[in-house]
């Protein structure tokens, strides 16, 4: 269930409770009028179920009310109440499968600008990917999958092509490209600091890697890796049950690629360069197109429930 806190103006209040009453899915409706001092309005909350909440705010801003008002959603933990379960019970679908488009486009907003932060976890993060393919060791290159922040702009170039946001579009696609770009220029130094104290060698780079050869040596198979990762990705940031970890793996087909590239780089190893880097390419394409046709399925399979989102007039 998600709860609601809305202010609205004295005049749209009854056009908001008639809007509710008419959304299935919702109870605990309670309207507190002349409560809201900043805006000046009348404070209206009630309790959705996830299914008919993306119908419900799309509702809300069709009056207005977030340009006149104010629109809060916030998920409850805990609800103990017969009304609640019959709510739920009532809305089309599964809570787990329901997409906020408000809320996904506010999270990937968050994840996708380009700040200081991001550079540096993308920055770590290669490095530490740097390490793992020079040592052909599989414990760093999980450590770089934790630390990479990419698949916050990756998503978000997705959500910004199927709700058609160019803005979006556009900071997403900054972070992503100036992040790996600083990143894997930060990292050819930290190479060549590396190797100024022995710990990196071309010799290394050039040797048998069962564990990371991979990441230069880009196939169809890379492809459909990186399809079924954007696919994994893209449901875990808009399912209700998503596993934190989930997102964390998309960075098994970037990082290690971009670190590849960078080392390799550094030594002047084209051959590994070029591949890596067509690597990262494709495998961010394919995230990409994965992520956006899985989020057009979910918006089409919703678009099919929304009939049932309102109740008959004699109800």
């Amino acid at each position: 269930m998600l709860h609601l806190r809305l202010i609205t103006p004295a005049d749209r209040t009854d056009e908001v409770v008639r809007l509710i009453d008419r959304t299935v899915g919702t109870t605990h409706l309670v309207v507190l009028p002349g409560a809201a001092r900043e805006p000046e309005g009348d404070v209206v909350m009630c309790d959705v179920a996830r299914e008919a909440g993306d119908e419900l705010i799309n509702g809300l801003r069709g009056l207005g009310i977030d340009r006149c008002g104010a629109i809060t959603a916030e998920n409850i933990d805990l609800s103990l109440s017969e009304r609640a379960d019959q709510a739920e019970r009532d809305a089309p679908g599964e809570p787990a499968d329901a997409v906020l488009w408000e809320q996904l486009e506010e999270a990937t907003h968050e994840e996708s600008t380009l700040s200081v932060t991001y550079v540096a976890f993308i920055t770590l993060a290669t490095m530490i990917a740097a390490c793992g393919v020079v040592l052909d060791n599989a414990v760093l290159i999980v450590g770089a999958m934790a630390v990479g922040p990419e698949f916050g702009p990756l998503a978000g170039i997705c959500t910004a092509i199927v709700q058609r946001a160019p803005r979006l579009a556009l900071r997403s696609a900054t972070a992503l490209l100036v992040g790996f770009a600083v990143a894997m220029a930060v990292t050819v130094g930290f190479s060549w600091i590396m190797t100024e104290f022995g710990q990196f060698s071309e010799g290394k780079l050039e040797g048998e890697r069962p564990n990371t050869g991979f990441v230069y040596a880009p196939d169809a198979f890379s492809f459909v890796v990186a399809v079924l990762a954007g696919i994994a990705g893209t449901l875990s940031l808009t399912s209700a049950k998503s596993g934190a970890l989930v997102g964390v793996a998309i960075s098994v087909t970037t990082v290690p690629a971009a670190a590849n590239a960078a080392v390799a780089l550094s030594f002047g190893d084209t051959n590994q360069t070029v591949g890596s880097t067509e690597q990262l390419l494709l495998n961010l394409a394919g995230i990409v197109v994965a992520g956006t046709l899985t989020l057009l399925a979910q918006k089409a399979l919703w678009a099919t429930q929304r009939s049932r989102l309102t109740k008959p007039e004699n109800s």
